[in-house]
């Protein structure tokens, strides 16, 4: 297995950052243990340069022609190992040696699908996603009914400015592209994946729950009316701990608390009191106190599952850390080669990428409320990454909305990696 070259730089001007991730990716590309010659490059950009898209891609495509494929999106702030660039001009690639027969770049004007007849079935695909699109909850359902899994990862797309996506399919001769020239706006893009490419894809939850799982007994749209029998409202303001007679404080409280919400059958609570991984998080949108009812921001319905939750830092750091063991336990066989070994009890100052650590490179969507910010500093949550999985090859970006499965998710990360 060989690793996916990737880099990542800032700069003011987007021609000086494209010629410092060129330079690096270069570098990369004529070690041994680097893919030499990758199809596949997943481009992010942070929206200071959202604007330049076109001439981004034009530029890194023109650089890179054995590149024929590209996938990407614009965020608040993006990601690659180590390090996290928020409100500041920056850039990450990373090119994936996947086989061509194992991939399938799509966008609207080329959608999934398009590549029947050739021999591929889509099994996963990492989905980019413009949050303007109406009903983007329902296209992101359909498009994951597409898959042979069901399983997607990737986010929404979060800019101040444009809202873009990058997609090019076979030195841009996509079907159904016609005169367009790879960046889009608005409904869905991103890269479908056969069974050939084996992937290992975790949630992690950003709130702590406050409160006990209970059924919602009775619902009025977006409306919660009563908890197993109570009113909600009474509910909401035992289990957050406000008092309506002391105002100011209940409205800050109220800020920082949300609900996590699923299926009816489904539990709320995972391991260890955390959210189970079909829970979506959801803003309280209002109070009702002559229903004493609770208004979200999601349609539910009676015989849904629920827990008030609010947003919890440490939960978060310990989440994030038990997703990245996951994913190291399931890379791991049960013996290790001695070379395996080695290189997985490395200190972090001798984790450099290695293909021992069996992943050929990662992509990590996060909310774009979450970040350094939440986790205590700069780049401590893709640090918190880095200790745990060591220097991988990793890109990514922070969302307006985090895509697992077939869910859209709210203050979660997700984390996926190529084996």
């Amino acid at each position: 297995m060989q690793l996916f070259p990737f880099g990542h730089a800032t700069h003011p001007q987007w021609p000086m950052a494209a010629g410092l991730v060129l330079a690096q990716l270069r570098a990369q590309m004529a070690l041994r243990d680097y893919a030499s010659a990758p199809t596949l490059g997943l481009l992010y950009i942070t929206d200071h340069y959202a604007a330049h898209a076109q001439d981004i891609l034009d530029h890194l495509s023109a650089e890179l022609p054995e590149v024929t494929d590209w996938s990407g999106t614009v965020g608040v702030g993006i990601a690659s190992s180590n390090v996290e660039y928020f409100d500041e001009p920056a850039l990450a690639v990373m090119l994936c040696a996947i086989p061509s027969d194992q991939y399938r770049v799509f966008s609207g004007v080329a959608p999934l699908g398009s590549g029947e007849g050739m021999g591929f079935e889509p099994y996963t695909a990492l989905v980019h996603a413009d949050a303007g699109t109406p009903d983007v909850s329902e296209l992101i359902a359909e498009m994951a009914g597409r898959t042979a899994t069901g399983y997607l990862f990737g986010g929404l797309a979060s800019s101040r400015s444009d809202v873009v996506q990058f997609a090019v399919g076979g030195n841009g001769n996509m079907r159904g592209q016609g005169k367009a020239r790879g960046v889009y706006s608005g409904g869905l893009s991103g890269v479908a994946f056969g069974e050939g490419v084996a992937l290992v894809s975790r949630v992690t939850q950003g709130c702590q729950p406050i409160g006990h799982q209970r059924s919602i007994t009775e619902a009025d749209g977006n409306v919660l009316v009563t908890l197993d029998g109570e009113p909600a409202l009474d509910v909401l303001l035992e289990e957050a701990g406000i008092s309506l007679e002391q105002p100011q404080q209940a409205m800050a409280t109220l800020r920082g608390t949300l609900v996590g919400l699923t299926e009816a059958g489904a539990d709320v609570m995972g391991r260890a009191g955390t959210f189970g991984t079909d829970v979506v998080v959801r803003h309280i949108i209002g109070l009702d106190p002559a229903r004493r009812a609770v208004a979200v921001a999601s349609r539910v319905e009676a015989g849904m599952r629920m827990a008030f939750c609010q947003r919890n830092a440490q939960a978060a750091r310990a989440d994030l850390t038990r997703i990245c063991a996951e994913v190291r336990e399931e890379l791991e066989p049960e013996e290790l080669p001695r070379t395996v070994a080695a290189a997985l009890a490395a200190p972090e100052a001798q984790s450099a990428p290695s293909p021992e650590r069996r992943i050929a490179g990662a992509v990590y969507v996060s909310c774009a409320g979450r970040g350094g910010p939440h986790f205590g500093g700069p780049s401590a949550e893709l640090q918190i990454v880095r200790r745990a999985l060591g220097d991988v090859p990793l890109v990514g970006f922070f969302a307006g909305g985090e895509i697992a499965r077939h869910h859209l998710y709210g203050y979660t990360g997700v984390l996926t990696v190529f084996r």
